[in-house]
């Protein structure tokens, strides 16, 4: 293991961020969705509740390898 590079505090700061943020736009939500049956709402928190992870797979990547894509292999 090699020593954390700045890299790593800036992908856990921007990793809260981007959870901070998410949570902030669903809770706008939240009086237009408790209008909704309670099967929909169920779904759309569900839904809600995985998307934000998907930005996180090239952040992840960022912070250990330095590049947003992963490289393609010969």
């Amino acid at each position: 293991m090699t020593e954390p590079n700045w890299r790593k505090g800036a992908g856990i700061a921007a990793i809260i961020l981007l959870i901070f943020f998410w949570a902030v736009l669903i809770a706008t939500f939240s009086s237009t969705v408790g209008r909704w049956p309670v099967l929909v709402q169920a779904l759309f928190y569900l839904i809600a509740g995985i998307v934000w992870i998907a930005p996180l797979k090239p952040l992840l990547r960022w912070t250990q390898t330095g590049h947003w894509r992963s490289r393609p292999t010969r």
